[in-house]
């Protein structure tokens, strides 16, 4: 085995199945003997995060090829994600949201690109809509200099994004990641609790000298916002926002803040005004708030990516992503 599927499961009754029976299908399609299957084997695990929907039954009853680990309470997606990620003997970790459906030959063509070049960190796949697969959910996550984290691609058709290519960050949601890598990061932080805790590693990953890569061939089905509720919520208005905050403190060194300040501040202004029309705008204020109050707080500064000077020339490369990314929003390249 070379890959250890990690589900984090929360109240997923909806939608486990369809995830569960399409990875089923994978390891079907392994035993065909078609070229290059046997790269595609894999194990599965489900981290439950106190699932009481039924959902944690129906995988114990219905899979048995998935391993459980059934956590006492919702500790939120990083810690099941590292729970299922320590709990792995893989060399890779295909980390996946329990409302995805894989599509043929998902597992073979992300393992394929990971392992073209050892400096990959992560390989994104292409998400599509499973509301209308014609239609891109994420092609690889970027991050730019007004702060702004942002799937690329969003709502286009799918056939504007059929190269590979590197990308700031993999999609949490569903992506393959360096095992190694990823523990040698110290893994993805849980002061996240969920959100933008990909951007964040993919972040880190990339100030160590990796890159993270999108793979087209690989294609999986997302519903979105199946545990949160709708697209903007309270819940996910203040937690994307004080993790934003966090994501900024904790990974650019003192004198890149500087350097993007005026940007940052001009897209926090933004963000506060759009959230201000869906009567969110304190909300988003009180959580950037957090997210700065984090910053200075033990858990944060334990967290705190500490600048060093073999890292200078990484450092430079990401400042010139964040600019390029700043004009790429705009162009919806």
């Amino acid at each position: 085995m070379k890959v250890t599927v990690i589900i984090p499961n929360y109240q997923g009754k909806d939608y486990i199945r369809a995830c569960l029976d399409s990875l089923r299908a994978q390891r079907q399609e392994e035993g065909t003997g078609t070229p290059g299957s046997e790269k595609a084997m894999f194990t599965t695990l489900v981290v439950d995060n106190a699932s009481t929907d039924g959902s944690l039954e129906i995988i114990r009853q219905e899979y048995p090829e998935a391993a459980v680990i059934a956590l006492p309470e919702n500790t939120g997606f990083c810690h099941a994600v590292n729970v299922g990620i320590q709990a792995s003997h893989t060399p890779y970790v295909l980390l996946l949201n329990n409302d995805t459906v894989t599509m043929p030959g998902f597992v073979a063509a992300l393992l394929h690109r990971m392992e073209s070049d050892e400096r990959i960190f992560s390989v994104s796949p292409m998400m599509l809509s499973m509301q209308d697969p014609r239609r891109i959910d994420d092609a690889g996550d970027r991050y730019n200099a007004l702060g702004w984290a942002f799937a690329r691609g969003k709502g286009q058709p799918a056939e504007r994004y059929t190269k590979p290519v590197r990308i700031f960050a993999a999609c949490g949601g569903a992506s393959l990641y360096r095992r190694e890598a990823v523990l040698s990061l110290g893994g993805f932080d849980e002061n996240h609790f969920a959100y933008l805790e990909d951007i964040d590693i993919g972040y880190r990953s990339l100030i160590q000298g990796w890159y993270n890569m999108y793979e087209p061939r690989a294609r999986v089905l997302h519903a979105g916002s199946a545990v949160s509720g709708s697209r903007y919520n309270a819940f996910k208005v203040k937690l994307s926002s004080a993790n934003n905050a966090y994501l900024i403190g904790k990974n650019m060194p003192f004198l890149q803040i500087l350097l993007n300040l005026p940007l940052l501040f001009l897209g926090f202004c933004i963000k506060t005004a759009f959230f201000a029309k869906k009567k969110m705008g304190m909300l988003y204020v009180k959580g950037y708030a957090e997210g700065i109050a984090r910053c200075f707080g033990g858990a944060g500064k334990s967290r705190k990516v500490r600048f060093a000077w073999r890292n200078l020339g990484h450092y430079c490369r990401i400042q010139g992503i964040l600019w390029l990314n700043l004009v790429r929003i705009f162009i919806k390249s």
